[in-house]
């Protein structure tokens, strides 16, 4: 039909868009911009001719991990052993 369904409140109103711009012309892909962990969902791409097509993608989008912080245990001294610690939330 056209058009993109975003579900309520999913907040990818500003975010979404047909790859081409007519997704009549055999191509209805769509691009998600600026992807954050709440856009993790199941979508659905529904094609309309003749018959209904539906397909559907699972998408799981994961926060790339903070910096670690690191920091060692131990005195520096040759030949002792020390101990590095790191840790990332």
């Amino acid at each position: 039909d056209h058009h993109v369904n975003y579900g309520s409140g999913s907040g990818l109103q500003d975010r979404v868009a047909f790859v081409q711009n007519d997704p009549g012309q055999h191509d209805a892909s769509i691009r998600l911009a600026d992807l954050q962990v709440s856009d993790t969902g199941t979508y659905q791409c529904r094609v309309k001719k003749n018959t209904v097509a539906v397909h559907e993608v699972i998408v799981t989008v994961q926060e790339k991990p903070a910096a670690p912080q690191c920091w060692t245990e131990g005195e520096l001294i040759e030949g002792s052993s020390i101990l590095l610690r790191c840790y990332s939330r």
